[in-house]
């Protein structure tokens, strides 16, 4: 029997961890990627928003030459957290599914070698992202193999016509490093401007590229259909007809709450806010707890590494308050 199972191995999962083995509990964390698998996911030569200090879990010092860290080195630092703060991680292990019992929560997984897994835990957090789950575009061409969700780096698209569609950091960030492998970028955005979170620093240097027309701009416009060498996209002038060799639909991501609900934790239907205190991150079901971008409504960007660190530590606290009483 587990005191508590972390589903979720990304920052905030991790966090959760720490606080929990520090209240002298023993957590085991299963994650059915890599060690923070949303960050490896990330562009390769991404460089985050945040401050170091911002990222920091379990009061370990971030340490980096720069201003902004890479991914490479948010990589290197949880690696090293994980490492010194001795946690319990299984990688590449799946979780299947997941139920209440008398005792606690019961919890099916599959590894990387397809052997099943069943572990009995009194308390559960649940720290999934959002990242293996992005929007759609539900458009006709949409699963063609030329169209992606992620974007990684720009070389394999030099000389290609690439279309992106989307206009916050990502978009922008992929629209740059495209133009500057020597693919031919286009840029679709539904709102009539960049987003408002568009780094400052980046902002003014893909207006400029746009401006020289290096990087061809269409505001108020959305994709209507795809298909195998061209796009049609709808415009403010009327629809239009682009050569196209691939597609990045860089809009966003949805916190999968499949677990959630099996398990029986009520969402509120208009913010989509899966119920929960605050103060403690227990959800509707007693013992069961949400930690992260998981927390978050339709709004995922309102949950992030800088303040779903902090989840653990409640959580933590309210367990033994709990075993306490």
């Amino acid at each position: 029997m587990e005191d508590v199972l972390i589903i979720g191995g990304g920052p905030c999962g991790l966090a959760a961890a720490i606080a929990c083995k520090r209240a002298g509990l023993h957590p085991l964390i299963i994650e059915k990627g890599s060690l923070v698998h949303s960050i490896y996911r990330y562009p390769t030569y991404m460089v985050f928003h945040s401050t170091p200090d911002l990222l920091e879990i379990g009061g370990i010092p971030f340490a980096t030459a720069n201003e902004k860290p890479t991914r490479q080195e948010a990589l290197n630092y949880y690696r090293l957290v994980a490492s010194r703060e001795k946690l319990r991680v299984h990688v590449y292990e799946t979780v299947t599914e997941a139920k209440k019992t008398e005792e606690g929560f019961q919890v099916a997984t599959t590894d990387r070698f397809s052997q099943t897994h069943l572990y009995q835990t009194r308390k559960l957090v649940i720290a999934t992202g959002y990242f293996d789950n992005p929007n759609r575009l539900n458009v006709p061409g949409e699963d063609l193999p030329k169209v992606s969700s992620f974007y990684k780096e720009a070389h394999p698209y030099a000389g290609l016509k690439v279309a992106i569609v989307g206009g916050n950091n990502s978009a922008v960030d992929a629209a740059m490093e495209l133009e500057r492998a020597g693919a031919q970028v286009t840029v679709i955005c539904r709102r009539t401007e960049l987003s408002d979170k568009v780094k400052a620093w980046t902002r003014p240097v893909f207006e400029s590229l746009v401006k020289k027309g290096r990087i061809q701009m269409f505001f108020g416009a959305t994709v209507a259909s795809i298909e195998e060498r061209v796009i049609h996209v709808n415009t403010a002038e009327g629809q239009i007809t682009l050569e196209n060799d691939h597609v990045f639909a860089l809009i966003g991501y949805r916190p999968d709450r499949t677990f959630l609900h099996s398990l029986g934790v009520h969402t509120d239907e208009e913010s989509g806010v899966p119920v929960h205190d605050p103060e403690t991150m227990e959800t509707n079901i007693p013992g069961l707890y949400i930690a992260g971008v998981i927390a978050a409504g339709h709004h995922a960007n309102a949950i992030f590494i800088e303040n779903g660190r902090f989840h653990g530590e409640r959580i933590a606290r309210h367990i033994v308050s709990q075993e306490n009483v």
